[in-house]
């Protein structure tokens, strides 16, 4: 059996993340969530395309803010929001 797989996505590890802090750089997205800086740009402009962020420059940093009406995307997760998966899951655990 593989040990290599996790429940959640990586788009959900960083919404959760960005919860805790908007205000996080990609840097230490990739750091908290053990991945590339690449892989969270594109996870970053994944969400932000489908509507499931917003991006605001704040100087040299960017500001993220959670769509938490947005839609889950599973037909099984029909009619529950990113929200309430946020709330359900609740803050990321420390690595």
């Amino acid at each position: 059996m593989s040990r290599s797989w996790t429940l959640l996505s990586h788009h959900a590890h960083v919404l959760l993340a960005l919860d805790q802090n908007p205000d996080y750089t990609i840097d230490e997205l990739a750091q908290i969530l053990g991945i590339t800086s690449r892989t969270v740009v594109n996870l970053l402009s994944d969400l932000v395309e489908d509507g499931y962020l917003s991006k605001t420059k704040d100087g040299r940093n960017n500001h993220y803010e959670i769509n938490k009406k947005a839609p889950l995307r599973h037909s099984t997760s029909h009619g529950k929001t990113v929200g309430q998966l946020i709330a359900a899951l609740g803050e990321l655990g420390n690595r």
